[in-house]
C-alpha cells in the first residue's frame, strides 16, 4: 500500500495526524450547511427527502511538469473520521476515543479544491485555491477548465467545477499550507504511484479525486503499449 506520508513536504505530520477532545454535538448555526426537509408528492405519492445547503465548489488538477509530478492535498477530514466510528459510539455527546479511533482514520487525499464564496469567476477562485493550498501562483489563462458536475446528490446536490493545470518548479512561491486554521499538506505522485494508489481496494479519496484522476489518465497520458 502506498505510504501517504513518505512525500508530505510542507506541514509537521504531528498537526495533523493528533486530535482530542472529540464530542459529537447536535449541528449549531452554520455558515457553511443548512439542514432542509423537502416535502413533495411524486406520482401521486407523499415524499420528504432530508438534505442539506452548501456552498458550491472547485476542483483542481495540478501537474508539475518539471519533475513529472501530480501535486495533491492531505487533510483530516471530520466526516470521513466520523464514518469510521461504529453507530453506537457516535451518538450526541458521545466522547470519542482517540486512541480507538485515532485521527488517521480520517485522513485523506484529494485534489486541491474550495468552496465558491466569493463573488468571483470560478478561474479566479481555482488560481486562489492552487496559491493557498499547494503555494503555486498560476496565471488565470493556464487554468483549462474540465467541466461541472453535481456532487453529493443524495443530501447535497451542489454543484463542483473541475480545472486542470500545469506548473513548473519557478511557479512554487510559498509551501501552501492553507489559510487561518487550515492544516494542509501537500503530497506529489508520479502517474505510476497514482495508478497504484487507485488500485486499492479501500481508497481514502472523495469522488472528485477519482473522476480527475482518470481524466488525467486518458486525456494527459499517452497510452503506454505493453
Amino acid at each position: 500500500i502506498l505510504s501517504l506520508r513518505r512525500i508530505t513536504i510542507t506541514i509537521d505530520v504531528t498537526k495533523m495526524d493528533t486530535i482530542s477532545d472529540v464530542v459529537i454535538k447536535p449541528l449549531e448555526k452554520s455558515i457553511y450547511m443548512k439542514p432542509f426537509t423537502m416535502h413533495f408528492t411524486q406520482n401521486g405519492t407523499k415524499r420528504t427527502w432530508d438534505l442539506l445547503s452548501v456552498h458550491d465548489s472547485v476542483a483542481i488538477i495540478i501537474y508539475n511538469i518539471t519533475r513529472d509530478v501530480l501535486i495533491f492535498v492531505k487533510q483530516f477530514r471530520p466526516a470521513v473520521y466520523f464514518g469510521t466510528i461504529p453507530e453506537e459510539e457516535r451518538k450526541v455527546n458521545a466522547v470519542i476515543d482517540t486512541q480507538k479511533y485515532p485521527a488517521e482514520l480520517g485522513i485523506t487525499i484529494e485534489l486541491c479544491a474550495g468552496i465558491v464564496d466569493k463573488n468571483l469567476p470560478l478561474a479566479e477562485i481555482a488560481k486562489e485555491e492552487v496559491l493557498e493550498e499547494c503555494g503555486y501562483n498560476v496565471p488565470v489563462r493556464s487554468l483549462e477548465k474540465i467541466g461541472s458536475y453535481r456532487s453529493g446528490v443524495g443530501t447535497l446536490g451542489s454543484i463542483q467545477t473541475a480545472f486542470y493545470c500545469e506548473v513548473t518548479d519557478e511557479m512554487k512561491v510559498s509551501e501552501g499550507g492553507g489559510v487561518d486554521d487550515e492544516i494542509i499538506d501537500i503530497v506529489e505522485m508520479k502517474v505510476d504511484e497514482v495508478r497504484k494508489y487507485i488500485s486499492q481496494e479501500n481508497i481514502r479519496s472523495p469522488p472528485s479525486f477519482m473522476f480527475g484522476i482518470y481524466w488525467f489518465l486518458y486525456h494527459k497520458v499517452k497510452q503506454r503499449i505493453h
